[in-house]
């Protein structure tokens, strides 16, 4: 039986650097009005073929009653708020040598086509996955128009005879 050692010194030197990191982003994020890039989960955007795409956002420890997606305007938007309870506060307050999953509230943005739906979101293993179907009105999409070739009719000359 093989025992894993977590090496205390190099853990704790790792998350004094990371810390340092987190209050810098955060600083400069009260200073500029943007949100601090730790707050925001990471997502990957997919284009399945040319009508659907699938956006997955990474959101480990949500449920579903804590996330929010809604399309309005020609802009996608997915939030997460958590809904925080006293054994989680007393579980925040200690024992933990490093917390590295974001848990904080987040608000996600994209700009989206016109004619872009959602289809499905569903949560599974950590990843909320967003379907989306790019619906264009036949009266909108492009259609090529053919191009008449136009003959000429020789005229013959007849002589009246």
């Amino acid at each position: 039986m093989k025992l894993n050692t977590f090496p205390l010194v190099s853990s704790l030197a790792d998350n004094v650097l990371s810390d340092r990191i987190s209050r810098i982003d955060r600083l400069f994020s009260q200073l500029t009005g943007d949100v601090p890039v730790s707050a925001t989960p990471s997502y990957d955007l997919k284009q399945l073929d040319d009508e659907h795409y699938a956006l997955t956002v990474s959101v480990p420890g949500w449920q579903e009653h804590e996330l929010e997606v809604e399309v309005a305007g020609g802009r996608l938007s997915v939030s997460g708020r958590k809904a925080h309870s006293d054994s989680e506060t007393e579980q925040a307050s200690g024992g933990w040598i490093h917390r590295g999953i974001v848990r904080s509230d987040f608000h996600l943005s994209y700009s989206v086509p016109e004619h872009m739906q959602v289809t499905q979101a569903r949560l599974q293993d950590g990843l909320l996955r967003v379907d989306l179907r790019l619906e264009v009105p036949e009266s909108e999409k492009p259609r090529r128009i053919p191009i008449a070739h136009q003959t000429t009719e020789a005229i013959e000359h007849q002589q009246a005879g």
